[in-house]
């Protein structure tokens, strides 16, 4: 990682890949970031450069790095490895963090425990350039993301068939309506489009204030 490098990431600007953070105010809050991005597909954070684009620095990089190292040993669980890179830019240094998409999802938040309140709302997700908590269902798709697990096999069923049906009319659909629709619990809804999003038949997007559900091969 040289100038170069940095100054095509920060002419990219921030997005679903890429944050700036002017600096590290606290373990904890870098911690989330980490968590997103391991969660979803990756990612870098330059330390020194602000929301803007504009390169401010880091005042001491060595008390950064071990904040860093704080955030994704203690607050992550299972912990998120990172790689460092340290660039001067301008008489400035930029602390360069990497974070590759990871093979043991999901990381889980484990600060503030007790304003935890299930599973859920420990587990942090990337949505287009914003850290957010994932939902129940996400969570349940993660814990499957693990490459070198098998394909998952499902049944066909009525409920299953009518969400079909509805998607080739409508296009998209929450949990809600689906439970709606073919008159179940929301709780069985979620494990239905669970196990058809972890069957690679239907796809879950959350960039939108709720979350919605289409056919895969629509995307």
């Amino acid at each position: 990682m040289n100038f170069r490098d940095v100054n095509r990431i920060i002419e990219e600007g921030e997005g679903f890949t890429i944050e700036f953070k002017r600096r590290i105010s606290s373990a904890e809050k870098i911690a989330r970031t980490l968590i997103s991005f391991a969660n979803t597909r990756g990612g870098t954070i330059l330390f020194g450069v602000d929301d803007d684009g504009s390169v401010v620095g880091v005042e001491s990089e060595k008390s950064e790095m071990e904040m860093i190292g704080i955030a994704g040993t203690e607050f992550c669980d299972p912990p998120v490895e990172v790689s460092i890179d340290i660039v001067p830019f301008d008489g400035l240094d930029v602390i360069v963090c990497r974070v590759p998409e990871s093979r043991r999802k999901p990381h889980y938040y484990v600060g503030d425990r007790e304003n935890v309140n299930g599973d859920s709302t420990r587990v942090y997700i990337r949505v287009n350039d914003n850290t957010v908590m994932a939902s129940r269902e996400v969570v349940k798709i993660l814990r499957d993301e693990n490459p070198d697990k098998p394909p998952l096999t499902v049944n066909i069923g009525k409920n299953e068939k009518r969400l079909f049906d509805h998607l080739e009319r409508s296009e998209r659909i929450t949990l809600r309506e689906f439970g709606r629709l073919v008159n179940i619990s929301d709780r069985r809804a979620s494990r239905i489009l669970v196990s058809l999003v972890r069957a690679g038949v239907i796809r879950i997007h959350t960039h939108e204030k709720e979350e919605f559900f289409t056919l895969a091969h629509d995307l």
